[in-house]
C-alpha cells in the first residue's frame, strides 16, 4: 500500500481491526518513509452492483463515498468521529444488502441514513435533513428542529421520571 502523503510503497500495519458488522477489516498503517499514519479498509467486493434509482427516475451505481462526504458534510465540527460514520454507512449497506435487491431508491438510502444521524448527533440530523428534505423556507427548518427538542425533551423527561422514582424508593 503507498502511502497517500508521500506515495512511498514501503508501509507497515500497525494494527487491524475487524468494523462492527465484520464486513469489513481496518487497518491502520505507518510509512517508514515519513512516518505519518492512515487508514486502510480492506472489503469483499459483492457479486451484484447495487443500482440507485435517483429522484428524476435516472439510475447510478452505489456510491460508499457519496454518503460519507454528505455525512461528513452534516457532521462538520461536530462531536462524531470518521470511525462513527464509517460504522454508520457498514450498517445501512448492512440492511441494504438484506434486502437482497439489484436496485434501491435514494430516498430509502436517505432515510436510513436520517435514522442513524438521529441516534448519533441531533445537530447533523437536522444539517443533513435541511438538504435531504430539500427545506423551501426557514418554517420547514424550524419544523424539523422543534421536533428534535421535543423528541429530546421526552427522552429527558423519561430518564427524569426513572431518577425521580429511584430516588423516592431510596427514601
Amino acid at each position: 500500500m503507498n502511502c497517500p502523503f508521500c506515495k512511498q510503497s514501503d508501509t507497515r500495519v500497525i494494527d487491524t481491526r475487524l468494523t462492527e458488522a465484520g464486513l469489513a477489516i481496518r487497518r491502520r498503517r505507518q510509512c517508514a518513509k515519513c512516518g505519518k499514519r492512515f487508514t486502510t479498509y480492506e472489503k469483499a467486493e459483492t457479486t451484484i452492483k447495487l443500482m440507485v434509482i435517483k429522484k428524476d427516475n435516472t439510475r447510478e451505481p452505489y456510491d460508499r463515498n457519496k454518503i460519507i462526504t454528505g455525512l461528513e458534510k452534516a457532521c462538520y465540527k461536530r462531536p462524531v468521529s470518521g470511525d462513527q460514520l464509517e460504522q454508520l454507512v457498514d450498517k445501512i449497506e448492512e440492511k441494504l444488502s438484506a434486502e437482497n435487491t439489484r436496485e434501491v431508491h435514494g430516498r430509502t438510502i436517505g432515510q436510513l441514513v436520517m435514522a442513524a444521524l438521529k441516534e448519533i448527533d441531533d445537530i447533523a440530523y437536522v444539517r443533513f435533513a435541511s438538504i435531504y428534505h430539500e427545506f423551501r423556507d426557514v418554517g420547514e427548518f424550524i419544523d424539523e428542529a422543534t421536533e428534535v427538542i421535543n423528541r429530546r425533551k421526552k427522552e429527558m423527561s423519561g430518564q427524569g421520571k426513572l431518577f425521580d422514582q429511584n430516588s423516592k424508593k431510596e427514601q
